[in-house]
């Protein structure tokens, strides 16, 4: 059961909301648009604002529902250390399939919405906290690249002041993650032709 549990984690993570939305109420691959990614940045700037924050909602709770699979069905973990948490292995295999969904041809998103919704399901406050320094970030900045890794950088510093290993054993992962799959981005904000988006404008 334990290890059916886990690919059910992997599996919810690969399921291709931005495609799904694109497909079934746009009649468009935004695999085909923009920069080919199935997140809700993409999303946003092909069908608009939104289908961008309904696939941005779904992938936020992929990440969710993944941490908690253990209690839905009282898994245990008879031979591993006590500070794994099985809700955050869940939600990083929910994390690994939203970066390479196999129902997607392993084309995924970039780790940042499912990632915050494990952190919704696991550490509410620290979402809270994420939440309000990624949109103030964007309305100063503009670039969704550079406020998710911003927030990436502002979970960091929030475990390092906590005791929960497994806690911050994940958010070390997940920034890893995010900046890995930002890297293009990385190089456009450098030469400074990271395109811009405007979340707050009517």
């Amino acid at each position: 059961m334990l290890y059916l549990m886990l690919l059910l984690a992997y599996l919810l993570g690969s399921i291709p909301s931005g495609l799904i939305i694109g497909k079934v109420f746009y009649n468009t691959d935004i695999r085909e648009h923009g920069s080919g990614n199935l997140g809700g940045t993409n999303t946003f700037r092909t069908l608009g604002k939104k289908a961008g924050f309904v696939v941005t909602l779904l992938d936020i709770l992929k990440g969710t529902a993944a941490t908690f699979l253990p209690y839905i069905f009282t898994v245990q973990t008879p031979n591993w250390p006590d500070w794994i948490a099985l809700p955050l292995v869940c939600g990083l295999l929910a994390v690994v399939g939203h970066m390479y969904p196999v129902f997607a041809g392993f084309r995924g998103g970039k780790a940042v919405a499912t990632s915050g919704g494990i952190i919704l399901g696991y550490e509410p406050a620290l979402f809270v906290i994420l939440l309000v320094c990624f949109l103030l970030s964007l309305y100063l900045t503009r670039i969704v690249s550079l406020s998710s890794m911003i927030i990436a950088i502002v979970a960091v510093i929030y475990v390092m002041f906590t005791n929960d290993l497994s806690l911050q054993l994940l958010i070390f992962c997940l920034a890893a993650f995010i900046f890995y799959r930002h890297r293009a981005n990385i190089k456009r904000i450098i030469n400074k032709t990271e395109p811009k988006v405007n979340l707050f404008k009517k």
